[in-house]
Formats: structure tokens, C-alpha cells, sequence
């Protein structure tokens, strides 16, 4: 009897350890699958290279950049690239203005096929599609790629300011939100944005086809710095101002409107080769205007194919 009592428990004992082991096991497999499941559940932040985010602050935040282009004649150069923004200003000065072009989509879907291996979504961020084709392109590449979701976004600007969106994305992504929470908060954030910059040389926007030739000249002669800014998702004139430093201060003046309600701002000077001069009026508007955070960017080969040398302008948003 003790024997046989002996012998139940022990298959007691034996089957209490077996299902243990099944359910630690069974845990621990569940375990490694939704581990999977998590890394796997990433969002990656694309945009394009008008947004002129240095290389560092790319690999920083882990934005992929695509490329748009600048053609000399027969040479195609990718922007970032192959071509640097004072490698740029400096081949204007002696060839003609090139023409620009947005990124092939064969270009776009190979990166977002790349990316689908290790990611299910992607945000990807561009310049105003009311002077680009690049933001209908990503979403176009997104339809011929499978295992991944693109959400293209419009930033209906250009330059670092369509770069702070860019990393207030890839911010959020490395922080796990989801593509719809970090959308809402971009457009959040587009409430707030602006920018305007002024032309120093009304040559190039009238060898742009912006301006015709008589009032490229009458406006060199009277010193007329045009304000632009972006209104629709184009860029329209938004006033004409006599001398570059009334410029500037006119735009200093617009920034100082918005950062008067006491909100902390972030603000991008924009140049065109220019930097000496956008650092000295930095360091004036970091005194004007102390709950504003600055910071330098500049306008590349693409944008500075309209704009020209020497100019200017400021963007911001509120943080």
C-alpha cells in the first residue's frame, strides 16, 4: 500500500513537472513571438533632401533621406549627394542654371522595399507638393511595395522647416508612437509654422521664369527685396521691401509677432551661402527673442536653383 501510495505521487509529481515544463515552455516561445512582434512593430521617417538636414543629425535620429536632382546639361547630380550646397553656388557662378528634378520612383520603391524588411510603416515627409511632384511620387511608391504601409505627409514648405517636422517625427518613432499619433501631432504642428525669405538677386527668378526681364531690372535698380513665403502650398510674393537690411528686419518683426504670446518656438535662419551673416543675426535675434530656440540651415542646390546667392529668409513653429 505505502508502495503504491509512493508510486502515485510520484506520477503526480512527474505529470505536475511535465505540464510546468510544457507551460514554461509554451511562455517562453510566446515570449520570443511577441518579443518579434515588438521589434518588429517600427515606423521609419523618410524625407527628402530639400529639407537639408545635415548628414549627422540623419544618422542621429535615423532619417532616410532620398534625393532630388540637378541637371548641367547631361549631368545628373543627386542633391547631398553628389553635389554639396557650396559646391553648387560655386559651379552657378560660371555654368547656367540647371534644371532640377524630383526623385525617380524606381529610387523610391527600392528604398522603401529596403526598408520593409525591417520596418511595417513609414512616414515619409516632403516639400510642398504645390512646387513638387516628390510628395504624389511617395505616395505613388508606396502603392508597389508590399509589406509596409507608407503614409506620406505634405509639409506644404520646404528646407529645415520641413526638416524640424522630420525630426520631431523620427523623435516620436524611436519612442515607439504609433504613425497616427505622430501624424496628428505634425499637423499640430502645422498650425504653427512659418516662413517667409527674401530674394537678394531678382536674375535668378526671372531665369526661372518667375520674373520677366523688365521687372528683374526695375527691381535690381529701386533695391526691391522681395518677401515670399508659402501660401496654398506655392510660393507667392508676400511683400516688397526696399533694402535687405529692411528685409530682415521685417521678417525678424513677423517672428517677434507670433513669439509675443510667451509660447516656446523653434526658429531656423535659412542662407544662401551666407553663413557669416546668418550666424550675426542669430546671435541678434537669440537676444530679442529669448523663448525662441534658433538654429542655422540653408538653402541647397534644388531651392537655390530659384532663389539665388545671398539669399535669406527664417522659419518656425512652435515647439
Amino acid at each position: 500500500m505505502y508502495a503504491l501510495f509512493m508510486l502515485g505521487n510520484l506520477s503526480h509529481f512527474i505529470m505536475l513537472f511535465w505540464f510546468d515544463s510544457y507551460t514554461m515552455m509554451f511562455m517562453q516561445t510566446f515570449d520570443i513571438k511577441l518579443t518579434r512582434m515588438v521589434i518588429k512593430m517600427k515606423t521609419a521617417i523618410v524625407t527628402d533632401s530639400t529639407a537639408y538636414i545635415p548628414k549627422d543629425i540623419r544618422e542621429k535620429w535615423n532619417i532616410h533621406m532620398i534625393p532630388l536632382q540637378v541637371i548641367f546639361g547631361t549631368e545628373v547630380l543627386q542633391e547631398e549627394i553628389d553635389i554639396t550646397a557650396s559646391e553648387f553656388y560655386e559651379a552657378v557662378r560660371t555654368k547656367e542654371l540647371p534644371k532640377t528634378s524630383q526623385p525617380p520612383i524606381g529610387q523610391m520603391v527600392e528604398l522603401l522595399e529596403k526598408l520593409s524588411k525591417d520596418y511595417d510603416a513609414v512616414i515619409s515627409i516632403h516639400l510642398s507638393s504645390g512646387i513638387s511632384g516628390t510628395y504624389q511620387g511617395a505616395i505613388t511608391a508606396g502603392t508597389m511595395v508590399d509589406g509596409i504601409k507608407v503614409f506620406a505627409f505634405d509639409s506644404e514648405i520646404s528646407c529645415m522647416v520641413q526638416g524640424l517636422y522630420a525630426i520631431e517625427a523620427a523623435m516620436m518613432a524611436l519612442q515607439g508612437k504609433t504613425p497616427e499619433v505622430i501624424l496628428e501631432r505634425l499637423e499640430e504642428l502645422k498650425k504653427t509654422a512659418r516662413a517667409y525669405f527674401m530674394v537678394d538677386d531678382l536674375s535668378h527668378l526671372q531665369r526661372g521664369g518667375r520674373l520677366s526681364g523688365a521687372q528683374a531690372f526695375i527691381g535690381s535698380l529701386l533695391q526691391v527685396k522681395p518677401l515670399l513665403h508659402f501660401e496654398d502650398k506655392v510660393i507667392v510674393p508676400f511683400e516688397k521691401i526696399r533694402t535687405r537690411k529692411k528685409a530682415l528686419k521685417r521678417i525678424s518683426d513677423l517672428l517677434g509677432e507670433d513669439a509675443a504670446s510667451g509660447k516656446a518656438y523653434r526658429a531656423v535662419i535659412i542662407h544662401a551661402n551666407r553663413e557669416k551673416e546668418a550666424n550675426e543675426w542669430k546671435d541678434e535675434l537669440e537676444t530679442l527673442y529669448p523663448n525662441v530656440e534658433f538654429s542655422i540651415g540653408y538653402f541647397g542646390a534644388v531651392i537655390g536653383t530659384h532663389l539665388g546667392e545671398g539669399s535669406m529668409g527664417m522659419g518656425w513653429m512652435k515647439k
